[in-house]
């Protein structure tokens, strides 16, 4: 009889962290001690947490254990498992401190969840993703069966319209719009549905966590969408860098058809649907949906024309259908619980929740799940637990490469579709990277820039040499030769590419840069008139100086400049003994060694 279930994480983060190992080494101790017919390993998804990893939960009782090793499992088992002892060290706290006297927690008793609300994310974490039968407990495929056995095509379009549900993958067109655009002439022509679970943005990895966390709502609600557009074939295109996504996916598709929820006469309706996967090759511009599609059919992933639009004309020339994962996993909640519970939550334009995969400064990285209109603030302060070591925020970055940078002044800014576009951001697919005073806002442009000339398809002129002279600029600039003229020069080309390239990635390239003028122009000014970056990140504006009031002459600085531009000086601070040393600044090659070896913070960036 099981008496306790460990709830191991097997995300990429954890596992990456060692949580493979540690469900190993766990098997094998509860063995040696005799207890693996009463406890009960499971390998779940994403927990959200991922600056804690490797996590373990103990059920009942909820204890959860972070950044647990191989070495603390004896401990785990002995302690916890056989006398019924909390290992109180590894219990992770709000501080995120392990203390002897730390209170034992559960996921929902912390500040990180307090404000959540997961419906995406809802078994990620709770769940095995490789068995089907957890996800039926979970009242998985009761959605599908409702659309089949109650509902007509119509009626469910009309529960999505009414939802206000819109596509979380970057642009927030309503769902419930574009299936009724699909819909047309049902049975009389061949039509499919696709997912977008390319997820090329950097930074981003929320539609990975759900289909290593819970596959089965992405299959579910893809058979929900093929019913009501008249589709009987489906397809996923995921990159082949999400190796354990791939591999859950594919399991929950084979136990799905052999349960008979995928294939013919599906819950014996007569319905017929079948998916499939096709894997990319990590192209960003496949992320564009015209793009993705031409790739799933064998060609080179590049953008077409639109109209016509893919749900008049798509996948192999036919109507079709696409959504990115985090959109379709709303889908089966919506059915059960109706289109009033979804509409409750959000914002009047915006409902729902979204998810984000918070990154950079901040203490608590990992999945965030919030409702529609949450402010910035409470993700980052309260959720994210501020910045770490007492820096002040600076920006925000929502929406990857085809985003645009939030200021400090904005940070009680709600979180919808609306409100980002109105201060130059955007959603995007929910990857939001915090940075703090010692980011460069004009290094962070040329930074998603650089992401943006690399990946582009090259289809079109503007994107194609528009973005590459917008970075020839930057790089002017950051190196210490950029004029004030080039400032205007790159708004009217930023201009250029957003109004003339072909495909909704080429438009957004500029926004990075367009947004850091437009809130953080005074550190474009700074590298062009004093030739020096207030953060002391671009390396050919700063110089490395010596307080010679500071130095105790140690001469650790110099034992350890690679470049040997470090020099004894017979300037005698007052009080010393020893000479000090100064640096060379036309030797120097701004690695920063010096200063990361003075002990007595005598080295500055200047």
């Amino acid at each position: 009889m099981i008496r306790s279930h460990v709830l191991i994480c097997g995300g990429t983060g954890c596992s990456s962290s060692g949580s493979v190992k540690l469900s190993e080494k766990l098997a094998e101790e509860l063995k040696a001690k005799g207890l693996d017919e009463e406890v009960k390993i499971v390998m779940t998804g994403c927990f959200g947490l991922c600056a804690l990893g490797p996590i373990m939960i103990v059920y009942p009782e909820g204890t959860f254990y972070s950044r647990v090793t191989v070495d603390d499992i004896p401990e785990i088992v002995s302690e916890h498992l056989e006398k019924g002892r909390i290992v109180e060290r590894l219990v992770y706290n709000d501080t995120g401190d392990k203390t002897e006297t730390a209170e034992p927690a559960s996921l929902s008793e912390t500040t990180f969840y307090k404000k959540q609300h997961r419906v995406a994310l809802r078994n990620c974490g709770v769940i095995n993703p490789e068995n089907i039968e957890e996800y039926i407990a979970m009242d998985g495929y009761f959605a599908l069966h409702k659309v089949l056995t109650e509902m007509t095509p119509d009626d469910v379009i009309q529960t999505i319209l009414d939802s206000g549900l819109r596509g979380r993958g970057g642009g927030g067109f309503p769902t419930g719009l574009k299936w009724k655009f699909a819909s047309n002439n049902r049975g009389e022509v061949k039509k499919y549905v696709a997912c977008n679970a390319d997820e090329g943005d950097p930074g981003a990895f929320m539609d990975r966590s759900i289909l290593e966390g819970d596959p089965h709502a992405l299959i579910e609600a893809m058979a929900i969408a093929a019913y009501a557009i008249g589709a009987d074939e489906g397809y996923v295109y995921v990159r082949a860098e999400y190796p354990i996504a791939v591999k859950r996916l594919s399991i929950a598709i084979d136990q799905a058809r052999e349960a008979g929820l995928l294939g013919e006469d599906i819950f014996g309706t007569g319905f017929n649907f079948d998916m499939h996967i096709r894997l990319g090759a990590g192209a960003f511009v496949c992320g564009e949906e015209t793009a993705l599609m031409t790739s799933i059919e064998g060609n080179r992933g590049e953008p077409r024309p639109r109209p016509p639009f893919p749900a008049v004309k798509g996948l192999f020339g036919q109507p079709t259908v696409l959504n990115n994962v985090e959109t379709y996993a709303n889908i089966p909640q919506i059915i059960l619980k109706g289109a009033d519970w979804f509409k409750s939550m959000g914002t009047e334009k915006s409902k729902g929740t979204k998810v984000f995969a918070l990154g950079g400064k901040i203490t608590n990285t990992g999945l965030v799940e919030v409702p529609m209109g949450t402010t910035l603030r409470e993700v980052i302060e309260e959720i994210g637990g501020g910045i770490p070591n007492g820096k002040k925020f600076k920006a925000a970055q929502t929406g990857g490469p085809s985003g645009g940078c939030i200021p400090a002044h904005l940070i009680d800014t709600p979180i919808d579709y609306d409100n980002l576009l109105a201060i130059g951001s955007m959603m995007g697919s929910g990857g939001l990277i915090v940075m703090d005073e010692d980011n460069c806002m004009v290094d962070i442009a040329k930074f998603f820039l650089e992401f943006t000339v690399d990946e582009s398809c090259g289809k079109c002129t503007p994107c194609r040499v528009g973005t590459r002279r917008l970075l020839e600029i930057l790089d002017k600039i950051i190196s210490g030769n950029g004029e004030m003229e080039d400032l205007d020069r790159m708004e009217e080309l930023c201009n250029y590419i957003k109004s003339a390239s072909l495909c909704g990635l080429g438009q957004t390239a500029p926004n990075p840069v367009i947004s850091t003028l437009r809130y953080f122009r005074d550190e474009y000014i700074a590298h062009i008139v004093d030739k020096k970056c207030p953060a002391g990140v671009c390396k050919k504006l700063v110089q490395f100086v010596i307080d010679p009031e500071k130095c105790i002459g140690c001469g650790k600085c110099a034992k350890n400049c690679p470049a040997e531009c470090i020099t004894r000086t017979d300037y005698i601070a007052p009080g010393h003994k020893l000479a000090s040393f100064q640096i060379d600044t036309k030797k120097c090659v701004k690695c920063g060694a010096c200063m990361t070896n003075c002990k007595f913070n005598a080295i500055s960036k200047q």
